[in-house]
């Protein structure tokens, strides 16, 4: 079957990116091997980060993954496989990280250790896993879109491009820090002192080490807009202020890394117009960025028409990888 103009454009605008840096050898690099290594220790508390790369000795350009969760739920293993795949046949390497979790850490420690995965990542990574740590690109979904957009002014040297999926800028807006109306919230609702007791036991940096139901703590904070409360441990009408060094909407600078935004119009838990106030804020700045809308998209897109969907994923490879080679 012969492909339409739409693919056969995108298919040669990845070629032609590839081809301007030399990766395009590195499509049929064989096998991929996984490393786990330890990047920070907090009492007993290992953090770690997954490594996927190709199993060689060469220096490879590098991605940072940042999985979602609300903060509350998730871990290193969750790469989004469309980006997995995409840039590992490119010639990438991808380092996943863990960070601790909310709510038995609080929001400044987490992105504490977000700060020090990124210095681990340009201290060791170059002899530890054969990466180029001068380029950074960091890509992550919801919480880690939110955390991929905190890099943009919390990490210095600051990355060299963001992409965020369905992230957000803001932590006290009336979506977080009111009840929630969307149907998604409103799964069985558990007593609170059997939901609270879910979360009651020591740190953790990855929910699978969570004893407890991180999934019904978060859908106890959506019904009762406690979010901005439980991860930070302030109160976002009375403590504003101290929420604002944390809040990539509140931190744009020209400065700011080239970003681009992909989110669903019709996004239920996270708004879209969270990627919208991050794009009024780039345009402010004169900061290179990209607003790429799904049109029905849900959360991760769903609901959404799979060729456009298929097409922002192209799109992303795109813009992070000739701002990573330098175009």
């Amino acid at each position: 079957m012969m492909a339409g103009p739409k693919i056969e454009r995108i298919i040669c605008g990845i070629i032609g990116c590839l081809v301007l840096s030399g990766l395009l050898t590195d499509m049929a690099a064989g096998e991929v091997r996984m490393q786990t290594y330890t990047y920070k220790q907090v009492a007993d508390l290992e953090i770690k980060a997954n490594v996927y790369r190709a199993d060689d000795e060469k220096v490879r350009p590098v991605i940072v993954w940042i999985h979602g969760g609300a903060l509350i739920m998730g871990g290193r293993d969750g790469v989004n496989g469309r980006v997995k795949k995409m840039f590992l046949d490119a010639g990438y390497a991808i380092v996943s990280i863990d960070y601790r979790l909310a709510p038995e850490t609080k929001l400044p420690a987490i992105i504490e250790d977000v700060e020090d995965a990124f210095k681990w990542i340009r201290a060791k990574g170059p002899e530890l896993f054969k990466i180029d740590s001068s380029k950074i690109a960091v890509l992550g979904g919801s919480a880690g879109g939110y955390l991929t957009l905190a890099t943009g002014h919390r990490v210095k040297p600051r990355p060299t491009v963001l992409v965020a999926f369905y992230g957000y800028g803001d932590l006290i807006g009336d979506w977080y820090s009111k009840p929630s109306p969307h149907r998604r919230h409103q799964r069985p609702k558990m007593p609170e002192e059997q939901v609270r007791k879910q979360v009651s036991g020591p740190a953790i940096a990855n929910s699978k080490d969570r004893k407890g139901n991180g999934g019904a703590f978060y859908q106890f904070c959506r019904q009762r807009g406690l979010w901005p409360t439980e991860v930070s441990g302030w109160d976002p009408d009375k403590e504003a202020k101290k929420f604002d060094p944390y809040m990539p909407v509140k931190n744009v600078t020209g400065q700011y890394p080239p970003t681009l935004l992909i989110h669903g119009t019709e996004d239920t838990d996270v708004p879209f117009g969270q990627s919208v106030m991050m794009a009024e804020q780039f345009k402010k700045f004169r900061v290179d960025h990209e607003l790429i809308a799904i049109s029905g998209g849900e959360h991760g897109f769903g609901g959404g028409d799979p060729d456009k969907i298929e097409q922002a994923y192209q799109e992303a490879f795109q813009f992070v990888h000739r701002r990573m080679a330098g175009k």
